[in-house]
């Protein structure tokens, strides 16, 4: 699971014109899954799946 920088970096990820994050794929704003036990949060897209945490 890559972080949300690596994905904005290696072109995975697109940010829109309200800073929201996007699937760069599918053209999604990615979901947010947070684990109150774990450091980060993981972004999920709801069309494709793909997977990124993202440090609090």
């Amino acid at each position: 699971m890559k972080s949300t920088r690596k994905g904005l970096r290696d072109g995975d990820l697109i940010k829109d014109t309200y800073e929201r994050l996007n699937c760069a794929n599918c053209d999604q704003v990615l979901k947010k899954e947070n684990d109150p036990d774990e450091v980060f949060s993981v972004r999920i897209c709801p069309e494709c799946g793909a997977r990124f945490k993202e440090l609090r």
